[in-house]
């Protein structure tokens, strides 16, 4: 930690205390006071903030300045639970906008680009987000928002979009669609901004090879800004982050003790300058691990790894722990699988049965195929399951996240 950021954070500390309702009573009830935190030793003796707390705030109980500065509400979607929402003075959606442009700026985007944003408009964060981040640079915005795949292309086609934002499964779809129709020589993409939620490297090759364009993988949460915290630059070796607003820390999601540098673990982020609601040692779930030492692109903002996945993403099966990424990396292995797959998990007579259907290249391998997921899968993570092999295309694809693993048990 640096001087600097010690100080912000405890302005920070001393802010939230005094005017964020849900801060007062989460620190009067450990008994912290912000003049306890005099060094940089005592920051770890702040508690942590979780999603559970963030919800209990619902809905403003966040806010942590006066009503007369507050511009503008988004909010999480709210589809697992009570939804989040956070308020935003207009300092808040400046640099919000700052660090938006950042991004662009670090995939290397030019006023002469034009970004076509699929991601949602509205209470979420992605669509006004990018819009914003585009604009900054003075390039041109396309706020197209989520769906209507037919419109998507035809204005990718007519207004010579050449950056795609959207998410890795939309542009996965997109691609596939435009190889469908044979229109790669009528498109100009050269560069993709791809968020929202995880991919594996099988499904950025694919995306980047059927565009033909140069992918970058952008990171952000609704509760810190929005979408813009991290992107990864043309060094494609982790995500930068903008450490001038936000202190990173990577822990132990079991023992919720802090990790060293360069071991894996769940981020926990603290804001630095937000107004409208900062968040102190906030608990993302997200996995990762902060990468030692500078960039080979020569920026000087330390980097993240790729977010693996989420801490409460992992499921259990016949006493192992699995990961999607660990489905990711069965799938790598296996040439001639796709990167799409749906996993189901069922109870029979007290026992789990884990199918694990994959899309094939060439169907008439399907047996091989599946002998060798089954293998590999056997191998790498230790567990008997069933495969079932499909065409191409024949899972479902989503406008916005896609949901992989269905667990049947509960």
């Amino acid at each position: 930690m640096r001087e600097q950021d010690f100080r912000l954070i405890q302005s920070q500390l001393q802010k939230v205390y005094n005017n964020s309702a849900f801060y007062a009573k989460k620190y009067k009830e450990v008994g912290l006071e912000p003049q306890d935190i005099k060094t940089e030793a005592d920051f770890t003796k702040i508690p942590f903030t979780s999603k559970a707390d963030l919800r209990s705030a619902y809905p403003l109980g966040l806010q942590a300045s006066p009503d007369e500065e507050i511009v503008r509400i988004h909010s999480s979607s709210g589809t697992t639970g009570q939804p989040v929402i956070i308020p935003y003075t207009q300092k808040d959606v400046d640099d919000w906008e700052l660090l938006m442009a950042r991004c662009m700026n670090t995939a290397g985007l030019t006023p002469l680009d034009r970004g076509q944003i699929t991601p949602g408009y509205g209470l979420w964060t992605a669509g006004i987000g990018f819009q914003a981040g585009v604009e900054k640079i003075s390039a041109m915005a396309i706020p197209m928002g989520p769906g209507n795949t037919e419109k998507q292309l035809e204005m990718m086609v007519n207004l010579k979009s050449t950056v795609l934002i959207s998410t890795s499964s939309y542009a996965l779809l997109l691609a596939e669609q435009v190889a469908q129709r044979d229109i790669k020589d009528k498109i100009c993409l050269k560069k993709g901004i791809i968020g929202s939620e995880r991919w594996s490297s099988k499904m950025r090759q694919r995306i980047c090879n059927e565009l033909d364009i140069e992918a970058f993988d952008i990171y952000g949460l609704t509760e810190v800004y929005g979408p813009g915290i991290s992107i990864d630059c043309t060094q494609h070796n982790g995500l930068h982050y903008w450490d001038d607003y936000l202190y990173f820390e990577i822990i132990d999601p079991n023992t919720a003790e802090v990790l060293p540098m360069g071991e894996e673990g769940e981020l926990v982020i603290t804001t630095l300058k937000k107004e409208g609601a900062p968040l102190i040692r906030y608990r993302t779930r997200d996995i990762t691990r902060l990468i030692p030492g500078e960039c080979a692109c020569g920026m000087k903002y330390p980097r993240h790894d790729l977010i693996k996945g989420r801490s409460d993403d992992m499921i259990k099966i016949k006493g192992v722990n699995i990961f999607p990424t660990q489905i990711d990396e069965v799938l790598q292995a296996v040439e001639g699988v796709s990167s799409e797959y749906r996993v189901e998990i069922n109870r029979e007579d007290g026992k789990d049965i884990m199918l694990l259907i994959f899309e094939a290249e060439v169907l008439d391998r399907a047996m091989l195929l599946m002998e060798k997921v089954s293998e590999t899968f056997k191998r790498k993570i230790g567990i008997t399951i069933a495969t079932r092999a499909v065409a191409i295309g024949d899972l479902p694809r989503s406008e916005k996240k896609t949901k992989r693993i269905i667990d049947n048990r509960y």
